[in-house]
């Protein structure tokens, strides 16, 4: 049996890019469950999609823990059962940074707006 050449390696060992596109996604759910869960767990009101009206509201503390486990459930989905994120692999973890990443500064910008329009 011959061995496999440098690119037939290579074709073996490159994923889909619809994989990619769920560790980003991935990435971003892990990171929006984070505020969610830490307000829930402390006591805090915050901002979920089921407040009125929706993501200007404040939820109770147990919304933004159930909020917070249904985003680290769809996180977990993505990053591994769609595809099996390799922590050890830069390009699987650069792609789940960046969606980490893109939601952590949606949230801040979003946050902050909201609680600069609740102060008089």
């Amino acid at each position: 049996m011959r061995e496999p050449s440098p690119l037939e390696q290579l074709e073996e060992i490159t994923m889909p890019w619809y994989v990619y596109v769920a560790y980003f996604f991935g990435g971003a759910f892990l990171a929006n469950a984070l505020p969610h869960l830490i307000a829930g767990v402390s006591g805090q009101p915050l901002q979920t999609p089921f407040a009125s009206p929706p993501f200007k509201g404040l939820s109770p503390p147990p919304v933004n823990v159930a909020w917070a486990l249904a985003n680290l459930a769809v996180a977990y989905l993505l990053l591994v059962r769609v595809g099996a994120l390799d922590l050890r692999s830069w390009s699987d973890v650069g792609v789940c940074f960046l969606g980490f990443g893109a939601m952590v500064l949606q949230c801040s910008r979003s946050l902050a707006r909201i609680r600069k329009q609740a102060v008089p």
